[in-house]
């Protein structure tokens, strides 16, 4: 006796899409898309786009942030540490007086107490903004100001400062500290430093 079984086929989640690491944004990109954001009054969204640069955070430990993680008393704070969600491990950041100010305005809009989470979803379903969601949101920021949404994702908010950070300092053990990195070599990979070291050297080169 034969039995037949149905095979299923998953398709992969990114079947037609690009991966890889994604690109970091310049200092041009960052002005460009913060004075959209403030031109066009998304309050929310320049909260969330200036603390993801500064905190350098994965979106996981980004989007989980609450009131009282980034304020102490009725003002935010100028440096705060989360625990990371991946690591384990505490990590600090500075909160840049912009980035403040910004965060400032969206808790008040937003009417946000101590125990909330700063970056609610408007989803009955979800307490907090998602991945997902979040992603659509920088694909969106990146595609107004004319980039190639393919080469940017979550990461490249988490990657920005840092990068900037490496090219002014060339300090790795002071990156790898505001990643949260328990090795060098991740931060090494994580930034690609030597692929854009070698692309930063042919450019300087004349031939």
């Amino acid at each position: 006796m034969e039995t037949n079984f149905a095979v299923r086929h998953h398709e992969p989640w990114n079947k037609g899409k690009l991966t890889g690491q994604k690109a970091p944004l310049k200092q041009k990109d960052i002005w460009a898309i913060r004075v959209r954001l403030q031109l066009t009054n998304r309050t929310r969204d320049l909260a969330l786009f200036n603390l993801a640069i500064d905190s350098k955070l994965r979106a996981c430990d980004l989007l989980k942030l609450k009131i009282r993680d980034v304020t102490h008393g009725d003002r935010v704070s100028s440096r705060t540490t989360i625990m990371q969600q991946k690591t384990k491990h505490p990590v600090q950041f500075e909160i840049t007086e912009q980035t403040r100010d910004a965060v400032s305005k969206w808790i008040q809009m937003a009417g946000l107490r101590s125990e909330d989470f700063l970056f609610h979803s408007r989803l009955s379903n979800s307490i907090h903004l998602s991945t997902r969601q979040y992603a659509r949101i920088v694909h969106a920021w990146v595609s107004e100001i004319g980039l190639e949404t393919a080469n940017y994702g979550t990461h490249t908010m988490r990657r920005t400062k840092a990068s900037l950070i490496y090219r002014r300092t060339k300090n790795l053990r002071a990156v790898q500290l505001l990643l949260g990195h328990t090795k060098l070599e991740s931060t090494v990979r994580y930034l690609g430093i030597e692929v854009d070291d070698a692309l930063e050297m042919a450019e300087q080169t004349e031939v």
